[in-house]
């Protein structure tokens, strides 16, 4: 977490030259039309910036769990689990997602985890 703190403030330093020649640039406008100008070129630019700082890559995988599904693997029926989301795997919008039971799933994350490895 110190270095997403660390780089959000780096990111933070490198706006305000950016901004500031944006209303250096817009110096005859009104200041308030100008300020309001300068944020919005400063949140199109940093928008992408924050978002790849702040983007999640748990160690724990999310998983998704619903009740009354049919086991992919064993065909047993009850409560299903599906890893969603784990290091760059990412299920979460899968039209057709495969739920296993508790034992089964167990096996699937070993599976997952190998491969991101």
């Amino acid at each position: 977490m110190i270095r997403k703190y660390l780089l959000y403030l780096l990111r933070w330093q490198l706006s305000t030259p950016i901004l500031a020649v944006v209303l250096i640039l817009l110096a005859g406008m009104s200041p308030i039309v100008a300020t309001i100008i300068a944020n919005l070129i400063g949140g199109l630019i940093f928008f992408w910036v924050d978002r790849f700082i702040f983007r999640s890559l748990s160690k724990n995988p999310l998983w998704e769990i619903r009740d009354d599904v049919v086991c992919v693997t064993c065909g047993k029926q009850g409560r299903g689990y599906r890893i969603a989301e784990w290091l760059g795997y990412d299920r979460k919008q899968d039209k057709n997602p495969q739920f296993r039971c508790e034992i089964c799933k167990d096996e699937k994350a070993r599976e997952v985890k190998e491969k991101l490895s």
